[in-house]
This record gives C-alpha cells, sequence and structure tokens, in this order.
C-alpha cells in the first residue's frame, strides 16, 4: 500500500512542494477511481454501512474539531452569523449526515443500468448504460458536512472525489474524512477512494481547477461569490455550476394568506446561510390590500430587515428602501427584498431579469396561475405552494447532494449519485459489417 498523504494543517511548504502533493494525490484518486468503476454494488454498499457507524461512533470527536473551527472563526471577528450557523455542526447535524449516508446507501445503483435499448434493421442491439464520470472535484466552503455528502454520493456513483473544504473548517473535514476512510477500509476499497487535499493552501485550488494534467473529470464548486468567479474564470474542466440563489417566492392573488405566511417565514428564516433560502417576496398587485401588510409585519417581527419598493415601504414604517442591488442579492442573511408585481406575468419577468436559476416558488390557489408560473420559469427548482428551503438532495430523496446545479449542461438542480454518471453505448452484434 502507498504511504498515505501527509495531513497539514497549515501551509502546504510544511509538507514538501505542493505541486508534487497534488499530483500524487491526483494519481492515487485516478487509480482508484478505475477501483471504484468497476466495485460491485454490495462492496459499495459495505463501506458505506462501515462509513455511517463510524460518524455515529465519531460524534464526540467531530465535534471536539468543529469546535476548533469555530472557537477560531469567532476569534477572526469578522465571520457573519449566517457563516458561523454554516459551519457549525450539532449533534443533530452529525446525525442528518449519518441518515444520509444510510438513505444513499439504499438507493439503486446507478451504475451499469441500461436507460435505453433498441435493434437495428440489422440486427444489433444498441444500449445506452450508465458509466461513472471518474474523478470528481469538490471545492467547497465553510459547511463541513458537504464532505459527507460529496463522498459518499461520489462513491455510490462509482466515481473518486477530491475534496478541498474551506480553510475555516479544515479541522472538521478531517475529522469527517477520516470516518469515510474508515469505511473504505473496511470495505477493502481504495483509500484513494476519497481524497482530501490535506493544505489550506489557496494554491491548491487552482491545481484542481486545471484539472491536476487531465486527472479531474469535473469540478462541482459549492462556496459564495468569490469562488464561483474564480471558477468560472481558471477551470480547464467541465463544471457543474452552483451559482448564486437568489431565490424568490412571490405570492399570488389568490393565495392563501395563512398558508403564505408560513411559507414565506420558513422560505427566508428557517435557516438564512443556505443556498434555498428565499431572498425576494414578489406580492401580486391585485391583492396588496389583503396581503401585503401582514407577510411585511411578519416578517419584521420575526427579526427579518425588509428592503422594499414604494409600495412595501408603504405598508409598515420599518422598511428600509431597496436600492437596484438588492434585487440581484443573495443575502445568506435575514435581510429580504420585497416588491409589488403586476400578477403572474409581473413575477416570472422579475425572475427572469433578476434570478439566478436556482429556486422560485409560487404561492396560489389558482391552478393556471401555478402552471404558468412552473412553466415559464427557467429555474433548476420550481415549487408550488412549498417553502424554497426544499431545495436540498436530502429532501428530494436522494440522501444527500454534492450541489445544487443551476445550468443546463449535463445536471440541473440537486445533483444526487445518478447526476454523478454519464453513459456509454454498448452494441451486441452477430457479425454485422458495414456495406
Amino acid at each position: 500500500m502507498a504511504a498515505p498523504l501527509k495531513a497539514v494543517d497549515g501551509n502546504a511548504d510544511r509538507a514538501g512542494d505542493l505541486l508534487a502533493l497534488m499530483s500524487d494525490l491526483a494519481a492515487r484518486a485516478r487509480a482508484a477511481a478505475r477501483v471504484l468503476a468497476l466495485a460491485p454494488p454490495e462492496q459499495k454498499n459495505r463501506a458505506l454501512e462501515a462509513m455511517e457507524r463510524a460518524i455515529r461512533a465519531s460524534s464526540a470527536a467531530i465535534l471536539a474539531a468543529n469546535a476548533e473551527d469555530v472557537a477560531e472563526a469567532r476569534a477572526a471577528g469578522n465571520m457573519t452569523a449566517s457563516f458561523i450557523d454554516r459551519l457549525t455542526l450539532t449533534p443533530a447535524r452529525i446525525e442528518g449526515m449519518a441518515e444520509g449516508i444510510a438513505i444513499v446507501r439504499g438507493i439503486a445503483d446507478p451504475i451499469g443500468v441500461v436507460t435505453e435499448s433498441w435493434q437495428r434493421p440489422n440486427g444489433m442491439t444498441i444500449e445506452r448504460v450508465r458509466v461513472p464520470l471518474g474523478v470528481v472535484g469538490v471545492i467547497f466552503e465553510s459547511r463541513p458536512n458537504v464532505a459527507a455528502d460529496a463522498g459518499v454520493l461520489c462513491l455510490k456513483s462509482g466515481n473518486a472525489v477530491i475534496l478541498r473544504g474551506g480553510s475555516d473548517s479544515f479541522r472538521s473535514c478531517r475529522a469527517i474524512h477520516e470516518c469515510l476512510v474508515q469505511g473504505l477500509r473496511e470495505a477493502g476499497l481504495p483509500e484513494a477512494a476519497i481524497t482530501l487535499v490535506p493544505t489550506r493552501d489557496r494554491a491548491a485550488v487552482g491545481m484542481m481547477l486545471s484539472g491536476l494534467n487531465g486527472a479531474i473529470d469535473v469540478i462541482v464548486p459549492r462556496g459564495g461569490k468569490s469562488l464561483v468567479a474564480r471558477v468560472e474564470q481558471e477551470a480547464r474542466v467541465p463544471v457543474f455550476a452552483h451559482l448564486e440563489g437568489v431565490n424568490h417566492v412571490y405570492v399570488d392573488g389568490s393565495a392563501d394568506l395563512a398558508m403564505a405566511k408560513s411559507i414565506v417565514l420558513n422560505a427566508k428564516m428557517r435557516r438564512t446561510g443556505v443556498c434555498g433560502a428565499a431572498e425576494t417576496l414578489l406580492v401580486d398587485r391585485a391583492a396588496v390590500a389583503k396581503n401585503l401588510k401582514p407577510l411585511v409585519e411578519m416578517l419584521l417581527d420575526a427579526g427579518c430587515e425588509v428592503r422594499g419598493d414604494d409600495a412595501v415601504q408603504k405598508a409598515d414604517a420599518r422598511v428600509k428602501p431597496a436600492s437596484e442591488e438588492d434585487w440581484d442579492t443573495e443575502y445568506l442573511d435575514a435581510i429580504i427584498a420585497a416588491k409589488v408585481v403586476d400578477g403572474v406575468d409581473g413575477a416570472i419577468a422579475h425572475i427572469q431579469d433578476h434570478g439566478s436559476h436556482h429556486t422560485d416558488a409560487i404561492v396560489s390557489a389558482d391552478e393556471a396561475a401555478a402552471n404558468k408560473f412552473l412553466s415559464e420559469v427557467d429555474s433548476a427548482i420550481v415549487l408550488h405552494n412549498a417553502s424554497t428551503q426544499f431545495a436540498d438532495g436530502g429532501e428530494f430523496g436522494f440522501g444527500a447532494e454534492i450541489g445544487i446545479a443551476t445550468g443546463r449542461f449535463h445536471a440541473r438542480g440537486p445533483v444526487g449519485a445518478e447526476q454523478l454518471t454519464s453513459f456509454k453505448y454498448r452494441v451486441h452484434g452477430t457479425g454485422q459489417t458495414r456495406p
């Protein structure tokens, strides 16, 4: 067995040359990917079962590591409350990680599934079959649970994964990664199948974006504007774009007010720092007298800052004026922009101009309006009478997600095990030759 990569709680120069480190890491991942592509479902599931046990058994160690990360972030003095929330692990969140692994283990193995089959006039049979992507590079910030989600989904789908977590969650990710490696070891799978970049050096991100000489097949970024901008500028391999969650809730004139209040409050305030949080409230002008003031007062009383247009400002003196920038902002905080629009067409037009194609919802008792919204809003996830906070692979039954893909290439919405596959064609003949 090859010597393990040295974990470094600091800069890469303490472990030697960074390029040599990353090249070695990538070579091991590539070799592991070849093994995983052929691993039977039973072996992968044994690894997942062992990972689930290890996460639960190591809960105290994971919490202790996370407490150090959180303390360091608080000491920095420049982290928002929503950032601290994303960084923080609790016993319930660790149990959620374990439960997610159990769900992933229980879903059907996507590899080798024949999705389509047909016979040609010459007698040849052609099959389209799912295969792994190869090596997935996941670059993420602050949320340490992504290490578990990405690791187990890549394993289930027969891919090796290279994880590069944020510097702020370095210790937490390392503790979680140790549990994942334990599962691989128990199942007899290569430990490099799930690799954590063992350095905080930011140059490692650039090397991953370069593809490490063809070793990485796809990049999945999970982070804020600066990371997304860097990925867009530097990536030399395909990217599952996970862009901003400038998400909207449109309250139609026909909406039940009690339902609308419940959905809007949950969509904004359940967890303000997640990508599925609502950032803009749109209210139908036809029912302003009935709906606007109660919705705005509810948000303000819940501790949410409201920035609104003229009509929204008139609803409550505590509303602050909205700037043009507010309509395009992912706050990830207890702040929401609010605007009155002319019906479902006005809502769709606003979302088209200002949305990020992530998640948008309509609250309406009018099926025609709801169907129009669901058909015409070009977002990865559209909801009718449900909170935007359901934008989550676990809530979709995927067990976990590696991200929410907002682009139109290959995968869209929550990226689970099935979305981490490609396909190839198998052709069965009986001696046919082409004339």
